[in-house]
């Protein structure tokens, strides 16, 4: 299974829902957690291309963007397939 990391950080729903999405599938991530720490934000911001909402989420090499990127990859079918890449 591919490596996923996600930044994220607390109080945020939309790294909830991302993360629930993401165990559901079986996939194991390594969480940064960017609340407190302007550079692991500013570590997120620069590996996502200037993007600066939470969750950034990568699929191996590939950035996916946040959680709504990561659920329209889902609905298209495309989520299982990066995963198991």
């Amino acid at each position: 299974m591919a490596q996923v990391t996600i930044y994220t950080r607390q109080f945020c729903g939309y790294c909830s829902r991302a993360k629930k999405l993401l165990e559901k599938k079986g996939a194991k991530y390594k969480e940064h957690d960017a609340t407190y720490s302007p550079a692991l934000k500013a570590e997120m911001v620069k590996k996502a291309n200037g993007k600066k909402t939470f969750p950034q989420i990568f699929i191996g090499d590939k950035h996916v963007g946040g959680c709504d990127e990561l659920f329209d990859l889902e609905w298209d079918g495309k989520l299982d397939k990066l995963l198991a890449a």
